[in-house]
């Protein structure tokens, strides 16, 4: 693997598991935040989700072309990291087993399935039993099977920070942009932000790590100072569920250009269904929470301070594989139009 500009490339005789993703200026978003929305479509990703690059990376730096052996790749996640993780083995020809908790829906098991999944194996309540069954259980058996994390390492948060050199590249006359919003569930998409705004000379451009009350770990940890571990998660976003986020991720929110945004579930639904609508996009709630500050004054407010017309703001599409029409529906009729205080850290 050679690096290019910044970013990772994958050597000649390898595939890459994860492709270019537009980035859409929203003149519906844009009027309604009074600034120039931009979006990074990475519910475009072949997984669905902005985890193709991280993983994607992750295992190119792991697996040679030229070996002639082909290692079993193991994921512990029901979410977008499992249906990465799939994606990218198929395309760089491995099989792979997922493991979820027994929490996780229908829906997703059938994608991990019909992405191509070796296996998928239900194991205990949590992601944590998930995973501790992994390790113990299934790696214990197959001494040369390859374990990817969900978002905690080095190489993952490279791979995801190739997104800021594509949207380096796709802003008008290579402007770099005023803010950029991002999600944050573990830390990963988040990491790759920062680390690719570090390397482009851009750690100067605002960043809102957003997440929804019941899933803010980044936020109660800004809050203490230290790392903090949620008992549980509440949110019904669960692609943001990790009840602790990395060292690297506290160290990135404690920056002066970093504010953590925490907004309610409603808010999160809010913002999937007015996407729909303004840009025919379906995004799961991760998503929807970072498109809901566009709307009524909520970015400014965030801010502290008003944008100009002029002001770029990109906003990271991180995923769209969990969420139906059905489930956009039941969300508008669950949360309908609410007011509510932003809480705010940073």
């Amino acid at each position: 693997m050679t690096v290019q500009n910044g970013s990772l490339a994958p050597s000649q005789k390898q595939e890459k598991p994860w492709v270019e993703t537009p980035l859409k200026e929203s003149s519906s978003l844009s009027k309604a935040a009074k600034c120039r929305v931009f979006l990074k479509l990475e519910n475009l990703q072949p997984s669905g989700s902005f985890k193709s690059r991280g993983i994607g990376n992750y295992l190119l730096a792991r697996l040679s072309p030229n070996s002639g052996s082909t290692p079993h790749i193991y994921s512990s996640s029901g979410g977008n990291a499992g249906l990465a993780c799939v994606y990218a083995a198929r395309t760089l020809h491995h099989p792979c087993t997922v493991i979820v908790p027994l929490s996780t829906k229908p829906l997703m098991i059938s994608k991990l399935r019909a992405a191509g999944a070796h296996d998928v194996i239900q194991r205990g309540a949590t992601w944590a039993e998930a995973d501790k069954y992994l390790r113990e259980e299934v790696l214990a058996k197959d001494k040369e099977g390859i374990y990817v994390p969900p978002f905690d390492h080095p190489d993952i948060w490279t791979g995801n920070a190739t997104m800021m050199h594509e949207i380096k590249e796709q802003m008008p006359h290579g402007e770099k942009p005023d803010v950029v919003i991002c999600s944050v569930g573990g830390g990963g998409l988040f990491n790759g932000v920062c680390e690719g705004l570090d390397a482009l000379g851009w750690s100067d451009v605002q960043v809102l790590a957003t997440e929804t009350e019941g899933a803010e770990s980044l936020a109660k940890s800004v809050l203490a100072g230290e790392l903090v571990t949620l008992p549980g998660i509440t949110s019904q976003a669960t692609s943001l569920g990790a009840v602790r986020v990395t060292g690297k991720s506290l160290e990135y929110g404690l920056r002066s250009n970093v504010k953590s945004i925490v907004l309610p579930d409603a808010e999160a639904a809010m913002g999937c269904w007015r996407l729909a609508d303004d840009e025919r996009l379906m995004v799961e709630m991760a998503s929807g929470v970072n498109v809901a500050l566009c709307y009524d004054g909520r970015l400014d407010k965030v801010l502290g301070r008003r944008l100009g017309k002029g002001s770029k703001v990109v906003i990271v599409l991180c995923g769209g594989s969990n969420v139906t029409v059905d489930m956009l529906m039941k969300w508008k009729q669950e949360f309908g139009m609410v007011e509510t205080e932003i809480p705010m850290n940073g």
